[in-house]
């Protein structure tokens, strides 16, 4: 109970914290700022990182099973203790969608189609951030500018992979990996709704057909039943 009030007060303002997460992050990938800026741009970074830090550290102290807590927020510890996953830190911005909707009567495919949509524009944007950071001056690189790095993050987490631009860091291949795997689970969540979608349609019209025929049904019985008290009465009356 005292983790989930802890998360209630905290939901927001560290949701927003990670939006100036990315946006701060993006800044310094896309144009390289100098002197004051780029130290304060780290200072505010390394700031941001220790408030995480203590959030997953209170979080793991309010927490009743401990165990339990560890295993299911093994994301939120990579983040503090991994400087190569630190920027999917912007990816609690997700959380926030999840407040705006928990009290409204969307239906849950739309709440999934929205969580996609969302993810996947983060992961693009994120995935072309890390990997210019991680390629723009290695050796033999190719991936220099930020479209570069926007083109092939597009085309690796769609599973297309048109080879032009290759990561040649290991860095840069951990998020070439990262982006694959969460390109196919992506596309199977898309699949998966639209089959759902044509089942429900499906059924729907079955469900019309079969509500139509039973009216017709009902409608021939009671003119039979008239059809036949007609006759009755009508031989009634001959007799």
């Amino acid at each position: 109970m005292r983790l989930k009030k802890w998360e209630s007060v905290t939901e927001w303002p560290l949701t927003i914290l990670s939006i100036v997460f990315l946006i701060i992050y993006a800044w310094q990938i896309i144009d390289e700022p100098k002197g004051i800026w780029n130290t304060a741009a780290e200072w505010t970074m390394n700031g941001l990182w220790v408030i995480f830090a203590l959030d997953y550290v209170i979080s793991f102290a309010l927490a009743d099973g401990k165990w339990k807590f560890f295993k299911t927020h093994l994301f939120d510890l990579a983040v503090v203790v991994l400087p190569v996953v630190r920027p999917l830190r912007a990816l609690r911005v997700l959380t926030a969608l999840n407040t705006l909707h928990r009290t409204s009567g969307m239906a849950l495919r739309g709440k999934i189609i929205i969580y996609v949509v969302a993810c996947a524009v983060l992961l693009v944007l994120i995935g072309s951030l890390a990997v210019l950071d991680a390629e723009r001056y290695a050796p033999g690189a190719n991936i220099h500018t930020w479209p570069q790095a926007l083109w092939w993050t597009f085309v690796t987490i769609t599973t297309v992979g048109y080879g032009d631009f290759v990561p040649v860091t290991a860095t840069g291949r951990i998020i070439a990996f990262v982006l694959m795997l969460a390109g196919i689970g992506l596309i199977g969540v898309i699949t998966g709704t639209f089959g759902s979608w044509i089942v429900d349609e499906v059924s729907a019209d079955e469900k019309k057909s079969t509500e139509i025929t039973r009216a017709q049904i009902e409608d021939v019985s009671q003119r039979l039943e008239r059809i036949e008290s007609m006759l009755k009465e009508q031989s009634n009356r001959t007799i």
